[in-house]
């Protein structure tokens, strides 16, 4: 006797992920759903959707790293679950932040005795050490405002038009005036000259960017100092500088180690890092190192004991991951000076590849400097037909994410690309890319131009009306797209017929 079983909608065992109701039907976007399901179908339906992203290695827009070795994905995963804040359960993990910390602290030539420990903080990121070492120069400024009995209602950064976001968020979160220098066609970083006139007895600090996020431009932190030095003797103030070190931290030691930009500079009395750039780690990641104690008030510090013992913690957020810092820790260790140099050395020989080819085309004008990040900003010559935004929107066809943006006042009106050269971004690739490039560049030549488009779309077209008037007439959106239409086929049927089909 054959025995049969009939399944129940609920066993789910027998069906296939695909086949089963729970990707046959929509799960709900803004509201958790009443029901759970599979743990296959909940991994199936998330990371088809992943699907849809840009692949990290090819976003050329980031500064992040991408890639790591396997061993320190091994050591990632082991230590996913361990919560940094809980020092006195996780005293190892503690003590490799603080290695990290000292090894950056001597990296950036901090005044250190032979046993004396730097002072410094691991951070989610720069923009978090950012808000640390601007809340210690704020409050050191005030403590000395009050000490005077003057007022301390209208604290001012002086910076570059060219600093990253952050900047803004600290300025506008903490209540301090943001007085930034313009920039000018052709010099997109903060002119020091410029700088510390603006300098006042408000001033909390300077901030100083070792490579700009338009083009990867060291800023002078040398003759910032030596005029402010100056300042300060005539003036009796004591404005001290941070240097936003976020990309260019791990570049300048190793490519450029005569460059005078860190505590070797007296005024310079903090810096912030990213481990997530050139550190070479996943994003996550920051340090912000100060000149010694002094430069770090004590009263920002807070002191817990309810985790087990006393515990010290100068960050804006609590609890953190701790993988972040070991894969650090694995980075300093496993590269060393040599490995970290090679690196960058690397990443600077393939930007003078990536360079060298683009010029070759004649089309475009670089915008980026030799020395700084290892990137290429460019732009293109001529811009009439077409802008760098079409350039940016076509080369996503190949896979490349590569962005176009508007450089900011004072220079409003000129428009770059920019390519940012990461460890893993090879030499192959780096040819590859010009490849592409120069296609992107063949096609939009036989496009219609930005005036002939418009016309195309009926964004302007004029008609004679009864009384022979000229009228503007708008086309229906239905009209432009078939406008639209129209002009793809007949362009892909020109390529056809002089490329031929294989």
């Amino acid at each position: 006797m054959v025995l049969s079983h009939a399944v129940s909608e609920s066993d789910v065992s027998v069906h296939s992920t695909f086949a089963s109701r729970y990707v046959r039907t929509s799960l709900p976007r803004f509201k958790m759903p009443e029901n759970s399901i599979p743990k296959e179908a909940a991994y199936q339906i998330i990371n088809d959707e992943l699907m849809l992203d840009g692949n990290p290695r090819l976003n050329l827009a980031s500064f992040v790293t991408t890639w790591m070795e396997p061993e320190c994905d091994k050591l990632i995963m082991s230590s996913i679950n361990k919560n940094y804040v809980d020092m006195d359960e996780y005293p190892v993990t503690t003590e490799l932040q603080n290695r990290c910390v000292n090894m950056i602290a001597h990296l950036f030539n901090a005044p250190l005795g032979e046993t004396e420990t730097a002072v410094g903080v691991g951070t989610v990121g720069s923009s978090e050490a950012i808000m640390l070492a601007g809340l210690a120069f704020k409050r050191k400024w005030q403590n000395k405002r009050k000490a005077e009995g003057k007022p301390v209602d209208k604290p001012n950064i002086v910076t570059g038009a060219n600093v990253q976001v952050c900047w803004e968020k600290f300025a506008r979160y903490f209540e301090v005036e943001l007085k930034e220098v313009k920039l000018s066609e052709g010099y997109y970083v903060m002119d020091p000259e410029k700088a510390v006139e603006m300098v006042d007895e408000n001033t909390i600090c300077v901030a100083a960017i070792l490579g700009s996020t338009l083009n990867g431009e060291f800023e002078d932190v040398k003759l910032l100092n030596d005029l402010l030095v100056e300042k300060n003797k005539e003036t009796g103030w004591d404005t001290p500088i941070h240097v936003d070190a976020a990309s260019g931290g791990f570049i300048a030691p190793f490519l450029y180690p005569e460059l005078e930009w860190d505590f070797r500079l007296p005024l310079v009395k903090s810096i912030n890092v990213s481990g997530h750039k050139y550190g070479l780690v996943y994003a996550g990641i920051g340090w912000v190192i100060w000149r010694n104690k002094e430069d770090l008030p004590e009263e920002l510090i807070f002191h817990i004991n309810y985790l087990g013992a006393d515990q010290p913690t100068f960050t804006l957020n609590f609890s953190k991951g701790s993988s972040q810092v070991i894969a650090q820790y694995y980075q300093l260790i496993r590269l060393g000076y040599e490995g970290y140099r090679n690196v960058m050395e690397n990443c600077r020989e393939n930007m003078i590849v990536l360079r060298q080819g683009l010029e070759k085309t004649e089309r475009f004008n670089i915008v980026s400097k030799d020395e700084g990040v290892p990137l290429v900003a460019f732009s293109l010559k001529d811009s009439s037909s077409h802008t760098e935004f079409e350039v940016s929107d076509m080369l996503r066809r190949y896979g490349w994410i590569v962005p176009a943006y508007t450089m900011p006042p004072n220079a409003q009106h000129i428009t770059v690309l920019r390519v940012v050269i990461r460890e893993d971004f090879s030499r192959t690739l780096a040819e590859r890319l010009v490849i592409d490039i120069e296609k992107v560049m063949f096609e939009l030549d036989e496009l219609p131009s930005r005036v002939m488009h418009k016309i195309s779309l009926g964004e302007e077209k004029s008609e004679a009306n009864s009384d022979n008037l000229m009228v503007t007439v708008k086309k229906s959106d239905m009209d432009k797209q078939r406008e639209i239409i129209k002009g793809w086929k007949k362009f892909v049927s020109d390529r056809k017929k002089t490329s031929g089909i294989c």
